[in-house]
């Protein structure tokens, strides 16, 4: 701890403060939510983690004393260098799952291919023609089928029905100086996926959930809200 560097303590109390208002902020925001992605959740949630980080390490230069909250992943991410301005984005998602009940799987990409034979194909995706008796017996037919029938985010929703099991996910909004011509990334999408032009990001992973086994009371993570 260096004496020329050494904030005040006027200085880590209204570091503090600041603390406060956001949690009350992101309380409020919680409280009147709209929809699973409220933005407004997201915003305080940032605010929340960004007043708390700065009130750290003010803490620990003053008093050479830390605070219980961490921000998982918050090192991992490059400074933005992205346009002010952006005149396009582009949403990447990743989402991982496990074929945790195969049999279901099988049984409702068959429901989905006897009620339209004519739009499975040989390798279980839309539009070749093949025998829909097969879709029940091939797991690689059944994703297809099934991918190929519902939305992604409706898949989401519905995994467990469709005997699927959660992984990590993560969403990421980057910034484009202009929009990408028709055609011009569908070969390699994700090759030009830039970390500095992240505008947001949104990872939902279950070891978020998980506390070590000699945790204490001291272990509290600022998490992704929801989550």
């Amino acid at each position: 701890m260096s004496d020329a560097a050494q904030p005040s303590a006027a200085e880590v109390r209204t570091a503090a403060e600041a603390v406060k208002a956001a949690l009350d902020r992101h309380l409020d925001a919680v409280e009147r939510r709209v929809g699973g992605d409220d933005p407004a959740v997201y915003a305080a949630f940032n605010e929340l983690a960004a007043a708390a980080e700065s009130y750290d390490e003010l803490l620990y230069d003053a008093y050479d004393e830390v605070t219980p909250f961490e921000i998982p992943g918050d090192d991992t991410l490059p400074a933005y260098d992205g346009p002010d301005e952006p005149n396009a984005l582009s949403v990447l998602i990743r989402r991982d799952y496990a074929v945790a009940e195969p049999q279901r799987l099988l049984s409702q990409a068959q429901r989905i291919a006897d009620l339209d034979p004519d739009a499975v194909s040989s390798n279980g995706l839309p539009g070749n023609g093949a025998s829909a008796a097969a879709v029940g017996g091939s797991v690689h037919a059944a994703l297809g089928v099934l991918f190929g029938e519902y939305e992604p985010d409706e898949i989401a929703s519905r995994h467990t029905e469709f005997g699927l099991e959660e992984g990590d996910s993560t969403l990421w909004v980057t910034a484009a100086d202009e929009p990408a011509e028709p055609g011009e990334w569908l070969a390699a999408p994700f090759d030009h996926a830039d970390p500095q032009r992240i505008v947001c990001r949104f990872d939902v992973s279950a070891v978020f959930d998980e506390e070590p086994d000699d945790a204490d009371d001291d272990d509290l993570e600022i998490l992704d809200p929801g989550h």
